[in-house]
């Protein structure tokens, strides 16, 4: 079983643990690639192509200055260290010992504009580029098209090594809109928040966010390789709802 997840705009650069055995992302050619056209972008372009302000559009501007190979720990990070959004707050990172981490680099994926697909402990550097941005590059005028099929085959090739082919959808819709799921050697189970409100469950998408990370932390630290057991999932007072979910659609709710 493989767990996606999507990245954060937010980041943290202040984590100074020492984490063993970090690896290099493997599509980062690919991302030289929109590194370069990035460049030749001012920072009123990147503002307008990012819908960001100036502040934002100069920052990441400069971020794409300094972006340089090789990686290494004195220049870049972990991703699941360098992401601080709501998931990466719920995931809690920080407090996953090193073997969870490593039982993560198998099990555990996050979708990038970027990067394509990251396992936890991938070294980046800084950077902004949501998967829905519509950046002319060398393949077509999205992200969507310069991926292609590259992040589905990638996800087939590491469940090949599973023993249950399951990819467990955490990534928002826009993010896992960059993996075919018409061509996934297995069965993708996606699982869905609510909270109740008066009579009825609906979901909270501040809410969703943090409980994905918070799923994430909970199969990583039980060493989860079988979807069954996500439904013991029980953090922070959610329970699952097998009268609300079905097959490919496992309902927690509070």
């Amino acid at each position: 079983m493989i767990t996606i997840l999507s990245p954060a705009k937010k980041l943290d650069k202040n984590t100074d643990r020492e984490i063993p055995n970090t690896t290099i992302p493997d599509f980062l050619d690919e991302s030289q690639e929109l590194v370069e056209e990035l460049r030749k972008l001012s920072p009123d372009d990147i503002s307008a192509l990012m819908n960001v302000s100036r502040s934002i559009a100069v920052l990441n501007y400069e971020r794409y200055a300094r972006w340089h190979t090789p990686f290494t720990s004195e220049n870049a990070q972990p991703a699941v260290f360098l992401f601080d959004g709501q998931v990466y707050q719920g995931l809690q990172a920080d407090k996953l010992k090193d073997e969870d981490l490593q039982f993560g680099q198998e099990h555990l994926r996050i979708l990038s504009g970027l990067y394509g697909l990251l396992r936890p402990l991938d070294l980046i550097q800084p950077y902004r580029l949501e998967m829905g941005t519509k950046v002319s590059n060398p393949r077509g005028d999205d992200l969507y098209t310069f991926w292609g099929d590259r992040l589905t085959q990638a996800i087939n090739e590491s469940l090949q090594q599973h023993t249950h082919k399951v990819l467990l959808n955490l990534a928002s819709n826009e993010y896992y809109k960059a993996v075919k799921e018409e061509k996934l050697d297995g069965e993708v189970i996606t699982p869905v928040f609510k909270e109740k409100k008066g009579d009825q469950y609906k979901t909270v998408a501040v809410y969703a966010k943090k409980a994905r990370g918070l799923m994430s932390h909970f199969i990583l630290r039980n060493h989860i390789g079988d979807p069954e057991a996500i439904q013991s999932f029980d953090e922070e007072g959610y329970v699952f709802s097998p009268q609300q979910s079905s097959q490919k659609k496992w309902v927690f709710v509070r």
